[in-house]
Formats: C-alpha cells, structure tokens, sequence
C-alpha cells in the first residue's frame, strides 16, 4: 500500500498497535524509514489528530506527516528502536539509575504536557518508546485537552487497568495528577519487576486501586520510596506535581545515603508510608459511602413498588379500609380495629455486632389488632435490602424473630421485627442469646407477590374479625440454611 500525504510513503508489515489503531513499518521514496498508524475513522478517533503538533514538549514521539487515507487517519512517525515493554521482558526490574534516567525522561514530557494542558491518559511501558537515546512518550489516541469540554466519545474509561488511577475507575475527568498516578505505577514496576497491582480481573484491579495497601517497596532508597509512594496516593490532589517529581528524581544519589542523612530519609519514607495509609483509608470509606448510597437508592426504588402493590391489593380487596399513605413508602390501612402498617426503608450504616451478610436498609410491615384474651396484640415481621443469600446480590427479604428462654418473653407481639443489630446479629449466629429467627429469609420479587401480599390479607382479615391468635408453633416455618453464614 502506499500513501500520498505530504510525502509518499511504501507501507510493509504490521510491527504492532497502538491506541485505536495499527501501526507498519514505512519509507518514503527518499529512503526515509518511519512507522505509520493507521486509525479507523470510528466516533472519537479524530482525537489523535489533534495532538500531532507538540513542538516544545520533550521526549515525545514526533509526527513527521499525517492525514487521511480511504476510511483510515494516518500519522507518521520516526522509527523507535524499541518500547519499554520489550526494553523489560529483556532486562526484567532495571537498576536505580537506569529507572531514574527513565521516569526522568517520561517526567520531562509530563511536565511540558501540563504547560500545554494535555492529559495523556495512557501512560504505560507500551506507550514509552527509545527514540535517539531518550525514552519518548507515544500513542495520544485517548489524550485530551484538560479543560475540554466532554463529548460523546471521550473513552472516559479506556485505557490499561494496571495503571488508571483510582478517580478514572470512579468515573471521574482524567487530570494531570491521573498521569502522575500512572507514572508512580511505572515506577513501582521498573524497580520491582511487577506494578504494583495485578488484577488480573477487571473488579480486581477496581478493588486493588481504590481499596489495596501498596506493597512494599524493596528495591528503592527511601527517598524514591517515598517519592513513589506520593504519587500512588489516592487523592489525586495529594499528588506531586509533574515538575516536582522530576525536580526530585534529580536529588537521588547514586550511591546510598549514610548516618544521619539515611535515617532522616527513612523517617521521611515512613511519615509518607503511614500518610499513604491514611489516603486508602479515606478512599475506601468514600467509596464505600457512595457504594452503599446507591444500594440505597435501588433498595427504595424497589420498595415503592413493593409497597405500592401490597397497598393496591389491599385497597381493591377492601375499598371501605381507611387508608393512609406516607411520603417515603410508607403506608397503614386500617379496618375495624385493625391495622396493618409498612415503615418506609431506613439505610444501614453501620451495627454494633455485624450480620454474617450485609444489609443496606430496613423496615417494618407490623399487624396491630385489640389484646385478646391471652393479651396477643399482633405480629411484626422484618423486610431487609440485603445479600443473605448470595454475595453482593442484593434484594429485599422477609424474615421474623422471636425469643428464647434466654430473652424477655413477649406474648403481646409474636413473632416480631429487629433491626439488623446486635440482637439480630445473635440470633444469625451460632451463639444462643435472647431471640432466634422464626421465619425464613424469603425473598420478596417484584412481580411475584401474590404469595405474600394473600398470607398478610389472610392474617389482616382475622385481625379485623377478631380472630387473630398466635401462631400454633414457633418458629412457624423451618428457617435454616435460608441465609448464608
């Protein structure tokens, strides 16, 4: 194939990809060797062109011509020698001062970069190619200017997962700092043989980037620990700057520190260790508070329909009941004497004595009718959002408690709701305490209720004839192995 740009270039074999594209060797018809990319005109892709200019910026790979062939972009580019990658599956984990000279040269870039407000958003061993003897950053095809402006395809979460930092697996706009954050993960990687988080599945690598305690470093001074360690942090603002770490990779010495001097730079490694300790611990609470957020918002989006159908069905089967219906779910109806009453959902932040499976939210669906002659007033039974059955699938669940000869006996409301507290918590447990469970966690689907919206009609109708008594056993419906331990 040849193309016609601004000069006429032979394409020849594939040498490899790059980005959202692929990338063969070339000459020109002066004898001038090149690589070029070849990129699919797909939405988004144009996005390369934009960066084809960087005069200025260091240890970049230059274009040296460019435009369109057929349905294709084109850039053409100097011949590397080699890439990082290759430079490493050779050599494994590199030296200190081959690793500085290349987060030295990758820094230069990154600095000139934020002078012009490019983000890069791809920086990896893949991506840094030797080019007259500089390591040289490549492959702009997910970059983007730091002020523009979101479009339709901005490959918001495109790039490698071993090295995207924690703001990016949260939806986040890629900075600067999200550059430094790859850069520390580089760094870990020349001088430990591995970056520091492996996956190797996509929820593994979210999870080891928000939540993971950096391994040791064992290969660098503490003075590049540290340095290292800063860049990883979570916060992207708690980040060094690009300048600033190029300024201190400039300050680690050849040779190891001595004396005083190397136990001031060890006290410094550990001060920036336990502050790093402290950033994932912030970032882990964060990001559970805005997990366990939107569980709640699916938790009450599908308690409305619960309680809407339960409160219809009702409605219909007896249209004389006195109905009130609150502004969170919430709902009572009332005949004769009787009623039968849904709490609206409260979330589940925390609890004294956790369940062996998490619950996000509450509430209480509770049939009060008159005490009758054995003083029985009624029953409660729990609706939890939660995962007890299968981890991390969350739906809501009916469940009762009732108490044992080690709690207070209560004929009045029998069986009965808990909180997902510490007696709760007992009584999921293996330990006897005051109250066990008494009905099997069920599962409540929307769609399929009949079953128990015409179990509470049948309980509700006895209450509003006086007839409701306690239940003949207890607890009424065998509940073990109907949650997960």
């Amino acid at each position: 194939m040849r193309l016609a740009l601004d000069k006429e270039w032979a394409v020849g074999a594939r040498i490899g990809s790059g980005g959202f594209g692929a990338v063969f060797e070339a000459e020109n018809t002066a004898g001038e060797k090149a690589a070029v990319k070849l990129v699919s005109k797909a939405p988004g892709t144009q996005r390369e062109m934009l960066f084809t200019n960087l005069d200025g910026v260091r240890n970049v790979v230059p274009v040296i011509d460019s435009g369109e062939h057929d349905d294709q972009w084109v850039l053409v580019m100097p011949r590397a020698e080699k890439s990082l990658r290759d430079h490493l599956q050779a050599h494994g984990q590199l030296p200190l001062n081959e690793a500085v000279a290349v987060l030295s040269d990758v820094a230069e870039a990154l600095a000139d970069l934020k002078d012009r407000e490019i983000v890069h958003r791809d920086l990896k061993p893949e991506n840094i190619l030797l080019l007259g003897g500089r390591w040289c950053l490549a492959d702009f095809g997910i970059a983007r200017y730091a002020e523009a402006t979101t479009a339709k395809s901005t490959f918001k979460l495109a790039g490698t997962l071993a090295y995207m930092a924690p703001e990016r697996w949260n939806n986040q706009r890629a900075t600067s700092a999200s550059d430094i954050y790859a850069l520390g993960v580089l760094a870990y990687e020349l001088l430990e043989g591995a970056p520091p988080f492996t996956g190797p599945y996509e929820h593994d690598y979210h999870d080891q980037h928000l939540h993971g305690a950096l391994p040791p470093l064992t290969a660098a001074p503490p003075l590049l620990a540290a340095l290292i360690t800063e860049c990883l942090f979570r916060a992207p603002q708690g980040r060094p700057a690009a300048g600033n770490v190029l300024a201190r990779l400039e300050q680690i010495p050849a040779a190891p520190l001595s004396g005083g001097l190397a136990a001031l730079a060890q006290a410094n490694h550990d001060a920036v260790a336990l502050q790093a300790e402290a950033d994932r611990q912030a970032s882990a609470h964060a990001t559970e508070t805005d997990r366990r957020k939107n569980l709640f918002e699916a938790a009450t989006s599908s308690f409305s329909f619960i309680a809407d159908a339960f409160l219809a069905a009702l409605m219909t089967a007896a249209p004389s009941g006195e109905a009130r219906k609150g502004s969170q779910g919430d709902w009572s109806f009332r005949i004769n004497d009787a009623q039968l009453s849904l709490s609206s959902p409260q979330p589940i932040t925390s609890t004294p004595t956790p369940t062996p499976f998490d619950v996000v939210a509450s509430a209480t669906l509770a049939l009060k009718a008159p005490a009758n002659y054995h003083g029985y007033q009624g029953r409660s039974h729990s609706l939890w959002y939660a995962d007890a059955q299968t981890a991390e699938h969350y739906q809501w669940y009916e469940t009762a408690f009732m108490g044992t000869p080690f709690g207070p006996q209560s004929t009045a409301v029998r069986p009965f709701a808990l909180q997902p507290q510490s007696d709760a918590a007992t009584a999921l447990s293996a330990v006897l305490g005051g109250a066990q469970v008494a009905w099997p966690f069920t599962p409540l689907i929307v769609g399929s209720l009949d079953e128990f919206i015409a179990r509470w009609a049948a309980w509700f109708a006895q209450a509003a004839q006086g007839q409701l008594s306690h239940p003949m056993q207890m607890p009424e419906r065998n509940p073990l192995g109907s949650w997960r331990q």
